[in-house]
C-alpha cells in the first residue's frame, strides 16, 4: 500500500513548491543589480608609488573626454575649435608611470567622492589652463554645472548634483603687487617709468581669506619671474613690514623671500586639514628665440628623453632653462612643510607637440603675441594632470573624510 501511496504523494509535495519558486521569480528585478564597475572605483595608491616618473605611449584606442563645446574653455586653448592641426595625434598619447598604474579620471566617482567639498587653483594662467581641463572634465558628471566667480576667484564652476565648487584665483606673483609711477626723484635713473612694489609678507587679496573654503589647494608661481614680464623700465622692488628691503633684491632673491613669507602663511593660516600641493613649474617649448623673438613650438611629435637635457638643463643656457632652475629653489623652500609637491614638470619637458603654437582662434593673435609655446591645448597634456591630482587626492578625501 505504500509504495502506491509514494508517487501521489510525492506530486502533491512538488506541485507546491513550483509554484512558490514561480511567484518568488515574479518578485525579482528583471535584470541583476549592477555591480560595482572597476572604472568607478578610484584605486589606493601604494605609498612607493611615483606617478611622476615614466613615459609617454601611444594609445590608438585612447578617447577624448570633451571637445570644444565645453562651456569653461577659453578661446586661445581650445584647439579642437582653433582647428590645431595634429590634435589627434597629440590625444593619442598617455603617460604610463614605470612602477604603477595612472587610471584615467572617472568624473562621476571623483566627484561623488569631493560630494560638499571645494578645490582651489592660485597662481598664474598655468594653473588656469590646469583648471579649465578639470572643469570640464568633470562637467561630463554633471551637465548642469555653473559657471562661478565668487570669494574673488577669477573663474571656476559649481557642480549642484555633488555640491562640489572648482574655482582659480589669479595671483601671479602670489604676493600682492602694485604699480607705482615714476617719481620726481627718479630722474636721474635712464628709462625708468615706474616701478611694481611686491610686498613679500603680504598675500594677494585674490586669495588672502579664501583658505577656509576649499578642502584641498594647488598652488603655483614662477612664470611672471622673468624681466619679459617686469623689464628693467618697469622692474619689481620688495619691501617687507612696509619699509624697502636694503639691498634691494634681484629678481630671482626677491622670488627666494616670496616664496618663504607665502608658504609661511599658508602653514600658519590656513587649516591643517586642508590638503596642499605646490605645482612645480610647466615647461616652455620656444625654439629659435623668446616668445617676442619669433619662438617656436610647430612641432608634431613629443621630444625624446635623450633631448630632455638640451632643451630644460639650466647649464647649456637654452630659452626654456628657468622651469628646472625655479623648481629647484622651490623645492629646497618647501623642505619640512606640510605642501605635497606636484612634479608635473618631467612629464610635460617631453610634450613640444601639445601646445596651441600658432593656432591661438585669432587671425592677428601670432602677430601680437608671438606663438603660444607656455600654455597647453585642451583637450591635451593637462587632462593627464588631471588624472594624476585626482588620483592623489582620493585617497587622503577618504581617509579624512
Amino acid at each position: 500500500m505504500a509504495s502506491k501511496l509514494t508517487p501521489k504523494l510525492f506530486s502533491w509535495l512538488i506541485l507546491p513548491t513550483l509554484l512558490l519558486i514561480f511567484l518568488y521569480s515574479l518578485s525579482l528585478p528583471l535584470y541583476p543589480p549592477p555591480s560595482t564597475s572597476p572604472k568607478t572605483k578610484i584605486p589606493i595608491l601604494p605609498s612607493s608609488c611615483n606617478l611622476f616618473k615614466g613615459k609617454w605611449v601611444t594609445d590608438p584606442n585612447r578617447k577624448l573626454i570633451y571637445d570644444e563645446s565645453c562651456p569653461f574653455h577659453r578661446n586661445a586653448w581650445n584647439c579642437l575649435r582653433n582647428q590645431r592641426e595634429n590634435m589627434g595625434r597629440i590625444n593619442s598619447w598617455k603617460w604610463v608611470p614605470d612602477e604603477c598604474d595612472l587610471n584615467r579620471v572617472d568624473p562621476v566617482a571623483f566627484l561623488g567622492s569631493m560630494r560638499n567639498k571645494n578645490i582651489g587653483f592660485i597662481g598664474d594662467s598655468l594653473n588656469e589652463n590646469f583648471l579649465v581641463s578639470f572643469l570640464c572634465i568633470l562637467r561630463v558628471a554633471d551637465s548642469s554645472a555653473k559657471k562661478w566667480k565668487r570669494k574673488g576667484a577669477w573663474r571656476g564652476a559649481y557642480f549642484p548634483k555633488f555640491n562640489v565648487t572648482v574655482g582659480y584665483h589669479r595671483a601671479v606673483l602670489l604676493a600682492k603687487y602694485e604699480w607705482q609711477p615714476k617719481q620726481p626723484d627718479d630722474s636721474n635713473q635712464d628709462g625708468l617709468k615706474g616701478r611694481y612694489r611686491v610686498d613679500v609678507d603680504i598675500p594677494a587679496d585674490d586669495w588672502a581669506h579664501v583658505g577656509a573654503f576649499y578642502n584641498v589647494l594647488v598652488f603655483n608661481t614662477g612664470h611672471w619671474w622673468g624681466f619679459d614680464k617686469f623689464p628693467k623700465e618697469t622692474p619689481l622692488v620688495f619691501y617687507k613690514a612696509g619699509q624697502p628691503i636694503q639691498p634691494p633684491l634681484e629678481m630671482f632673491d626677491g622670488l627666494k623671500v616670496v616664496l618663504e613669507n607665502m608658504i609661511a602663511y599658508i602653514e600658519k593660516e590656513l587649516p591643517e586639514k586642508t590638503l596642499k600641493f605646490w605645482r612645480l613649474q610647466s615647461p616652455r617649448h620656444f625654439h629659435g628665440g623668446e616668445w617676442n623673438q619669433n619662438g617656436s613650438c610647430t612641432v608634431y611629435e613629443p621630444l625624446d628623453e635623450l633631448q630632455l637635457n638640451l632643451w630644460f638643463d639650466p647649464r647649456y643656457n637654452g630659452v626654456n632653462k628657468e622651469a628646472r632652475r625655479l623648481n629647484h629653489l622651490i623645492e629646497e623652500v618647501l623642505k619640512g612643510t606640510n605642501i605635497r609637491i606636484l612634479d608635473l614638470t618631467h612629464l610635460s619637458e617631453f610634450r613640444a607637440d601639445a601646445h596651441p603654437a600658432i593656432w591661438l582662434g585669432k587671425k592677428d593673435a601670432v602677430a601680437v603675441w608671438g606663438q603660444d609655446c607656455m600654455h597647453w591645448c585642451l583637450p591635451g597634456v593637462p587632462d593627464t594632470w588631471v588624472d594624476i591630482l585626482a588620483q592623489l587626492i582620493t585617497p587622503y578625501i577618504l581617509e579624512t573624510g
